[in-house]
């Protein structure tokens, strides 16, 4: 069975849409945009049929940046980062999979993720080896990673009215309009469908 790490978010609602998912898990790990993040997966899953579990796993004292409302990290690579984010997101969806019987956990990692080390090839290569050697053999894997966000868009054939869900921003659960994911869902949009 496989199971999606929905944030909300263009890429995982794309992945969502063209992969249809038996499950959904949402973490809400005390970004600041969590809120809306959970709104914006539920009604996806509603939409889709999917299962929706979300996991209430708060610690917003360990973020950094952006998506904590706190100065960036002194190791920071961009402004939203938060130390270990993936790992933690892979660890906490991973422990409900397992329960819920899915074999394959899907990232909807894309090509810009490349801007910190979790969001690269080679990351979700390594932590597959990691959970699939564990006792449940789950899968991690990212079928997007090789594909920038509009390209993932184009392949998914989501619709625009779907993808207008997509809740981007890091700084809260109103859009900002100022930060790298407002920026970015703007850009896609634009490069996309030709507009805003």
């Amino acid at each position: 069975m496989k199971g999606l790490l929905l944030s909300g978010g263009m890429d995982s609602i794309a992945l969502a849409w063209w992969l249809r998912p038996e499950q959904a898990i949402t973490v809400d790990y005390g970004q600041l945009a969590a809120i809306a993040e959970t709104r914006t997966s539920r009604q996806v899953c509603e939409e889709l049929g999917i299962g929706h579990t979300v996991i209430d796993a708060r610690c917003p004292e360990l973020g950094s940046g952006d998506m904590a409302g706190d100065t960036p990290h002194q190791l920071a690579p961009v402004p939203e980062w938060w130390p270990f984010r993936n790992q933690l997101l892979a660890t906490l969806a991973g422990m409900k999979a397992v329960q819920l019987g899915v074999t394959e956990l899907i990232f909807g990692a894309v090509q810009g993720d490349g801007s910190h080390r979790d969001g690269l090839p080679r990351f979700f290569e390594d932590l597959n080896r990691l959970m699939s050697g564990q006792e449940g053999g789950l899968n991690v894997t990212a079928p997007a990673i090789g594909m920038s966000t509009e390209e993932l868009i184009v392949k998914s054939k989501v619709p625009r009215s779907v993808l207008a869900w997509a809740h981007s921003c890091h700084r809260g659960d109103l859009a900002c309009g100022d930060c790298r994911g407002c920026y970015k869902n703007a850009e896609v949009i634009a490069n996309v469908y030709g507009d805003f």
